[in-house]
C-alpha cells in the first residue's frame, strides 16, 4: 500500500484557507439591513409571532442573520440613548500622554529613550525624547523637596538618611522607615557636613523633627549629624556595620575553597597520568601542595562562616527564650566574635573587622527602644509566657522578611508558620476560647504596632 504524499494535498489546503467564508450581498444595502433590524427588533420586543420567518423568506436570508441584525441595533440603541451619567468623562490626549509618561518612568522605571519608543508605538503625543525630558523636569520642579505637615503642627519621625547618586552627582535622601515615605530629597553639589546640616535644618524649618537617626558610617553624614542633630541619638545601620563589611567575605572564601578543591582534583588527575618516576615525583609534590591548600581554604571558610553567624546572632533583639537581650551582653559577644575572626590571620578580613569595631558605640541603640516597647507591652492584660512567645514569633517574622536567598527564606517561612502558633496557644491557655481570626486588641493597638514597626526598622537588615 502506497501512502499518499502530503505535498499532493498542499494546494487543496491552501485553497480552502484562502477561500472567502462568506460574500456580502450587494442587494442588501445598509438601508435594507436597517429596515430588517428595525422590524425584527420591534417584533421581538412586542412578542409578534412569525415576523422573523417572514423576513428571512422575503429577503432570502437566514433566521440567525436576522437575529444578529436586531441584536446589533439593540446594542447601538443602548449607546445612543443611554443616560449620559453612565459614561465617564474622557480625558484629553495630552493628559493621557502625561499619565503614560509618568507611569512608564515611575512604575516601569524606563529610560527616556524607552519611554519615547513606547509612546510613539502607541500613537501618544509628545513622544520625542526632548519633549519627555522637558516635561518630566518641569513636573519634578513643581514637586516640593520636603514634606510639610499641617500648619502649627510638628511631626516627629525616625530619620533614615543616606546618599544615592545620579551618575556622579549626590542626592541626599531622608525617609520615614515605618512608611518608606520620602521626607526630604535634594540634588546637592557635595555630601559634606554642611550639606547634611542644611538638609536637617530644612526639615526642622518645615515642622519635621527627628526622634532617632538611622544611617551608615559616611563621614559627611556623621559630621552633619554632630552639627545639626547633636541632641538626637544616631543608630548605625547594622547592615552596613556588619553584613556589608564581613558578609561579602563568606561568598569570596567559598569561591576560593571550591577553586582550591578543583586544583586538588586536577593535580590528582595529572598524577595518575604520569608515566616516568621523575614526573611522578614532581607531580606528587604539586598534588600534596594542592591538597594542603584546599584543606586550608576549606578550614578558613568553615571557621569564618561559623564565627560570622555567631556575630550576626548577637544582633537579635531577643534570646532563644524570648527574653530581651542586654546591650552590654550583645556588645561583649560582638567583641569576642570579632577577636576570634582576627585570629584567622587574613589581612583583608582583619581590616573589615576594624571597620566593624568602630561602629560598636552606635550599634545597639535599638535595644533601648525595644526595652521601652516591652515595658509598655507588660502593662497590657497578657501573661509573661504569652508575651515571650509573641516576641519570639516577631523575631522569626523579621528574619523571614530580611531573608534574600530562596533557601533561607523557605526555611524561615516554615519556622515562622510554627512560631506564630506559640503565642496563639499561650493566649488560648490564658484567655480560654480563642480563634485565629479573633486577634486580641492589644496586638491590634496602634501604639504597640507603631513601636514594633519602629524597632523593626531600627535594627536594620541582618
Amino acid at each position: 500500500m502506497v501512502l499518499p504524499n502530503s505535498a499532493d494535498y498542499q494546494p487543496l489546503l491552501e485553497e480552502r484557507f484562502e477561500r472567502r467564508l462568506f460574500t456580502r450581498r450587494s442587494d442588501l444595502s445598509n438601508t435594507i439591513r436597517l429596515a430588517i433590524a428595525t422590524e425584527a427588533l420591534h417584533a421581538m420586543m412586542n412578542g409578534v409571532w412569525g415576523t422573523i420567518t417572514n423576513l428571512a423568506d422575503e429577503y432570502s436570508i437566514s433566521r440567525p442573520f436576522v437575529y444578529s441584525l436586531a441584536g446589533r441595533l439593540k446594542e447601538a440603541g443602548k449607546f445612543l440613548f443611554g443616560e449620559a451619567a453612565e459614561f465617564a468623562p474622557v480625558t484629553s490626549l495630552r493628559e493621557r500622554s502625561i499619565e503614560m509618561m509618568l507611569s512608564l518612568r515611575l512604575d516601569g522605571r524606563s529610560s527616556i529613550g524607552a519611554i519615547s519608543t513606547i509612546m510613539k508605538r502607541f500613537g501618544f503625543e509628545w513622544g520625542a525624547t526632548g519633549s519627555i525630558s522637558q516635561i518630566l523636569s518641569r513636573i519634578g520642579g513643581l514637586l516640593p523637596g520636603t514634606i510639610s505637615p499641617e500648619k502649627g503642627l510638628t511631626q516627629y519621625l525616625v530619620f533614615a538618611s543616606d546618599e544615592i547618586f545620579s551618575k556622579t552627582t549626590p542626592i541626599l535622601v531622608t525617609v520615614d522607615p515605618c512608611s518608606s515615605a520620602i521626607v526630604r530629597i535634594e540634588l546637592a553639589d557635595s555630601r559634606k557636613a554642611e550639606d547634611w546640616k542644611r538638609h536637617f535644618e530644612c526639615l526642622y524649618e518645615n515642622g519635621v523633627e527627628a526622634i532617632y537617626l538611622v544611617c551608615d558610617q559616611g563621614q559627611g553624614l556623621r559630621a552633619g549629624h554632630a552639627d545639626g542633630l547633636s541632641n538626637v541619638v544616631r543608630q548605625c545601620d547594622t547592615y552596613h556595620a556588619i553584613a556589608h563589611q564581613l558578609g561579602s567575605w563568606a561568598d569570596r572564601l567559598e569561591k576560593a575553597a571550591y577553586k582550591a578543591i578543583g586544583l586538588e582534583h586536577e593535580g590528582e588527575r595529572k598524577l595518575d597520568s604520569a608515566k616516568s618516576d621523575r614526573v611522578q615525583e614532581k607531580r606528587l609534590v604539586a598534588c600534596e601542595k594542592a591538597t594542603e591548600a584546599a584543606q586550608k581554604a576549606v578550614r578558613l571558610y568553615d571557621d569564618f562562616c561559623y564565627l560570622y553567624r555567631c556575630v550576626l546572632g548577637e544582633l537579635n533583639v531577643f534570646d532563644s527564650n524570648g527574653n530581651l537581650r542586654n546591650r552590654q551582653q550583645a556588645e561583649e559577644g560582638i567583641q569576642v566574635g570579632l577577636a576570634l575572626i582576627e585570629q584567622l590571620n587574613h589581612n583583608n578580613i582583619t581590616k573589615a573587622v576594624n571597620k566593624t569595631r568602630r561602629t560598636l558605640p552606635d550599634l545597639f541603640h535599638y535595644l533601648e527602644v525595644a526595652k521601652k516597647v516591652l515595658n509598655e507591652c507588660k502593662e497590657l492584660p497578657i501573661s509573661e509566657q504569652s508575651l515571650k512567645a509573641y516576641c519570639l514569633a516577631w523575631q522569626w517574622r523579621k528574619a523571614l522578611r530580611k531573608a534574600k536567598k530562596s533557601e533561607r527564606k523557605k526555611r524561615h517561612k516554615n519556622w515562622n508558620n510554627f512560631t506564630w502558633t506559640l503565642p496563639l496557644v499561650c493566649i488560648r491557655n490564658s484567655w480560654g476560647i480563642f480563634t485565629k481570626k479573633s486577634i486580641p486588641s492589644w496586638i491590634k493597638s496602634f501604639r504597640v504596632r507603631h513601636w514594633w514597626s519602629v524597632s523593626i526598622q531600627l535594627s536594620g537588615p541582618i
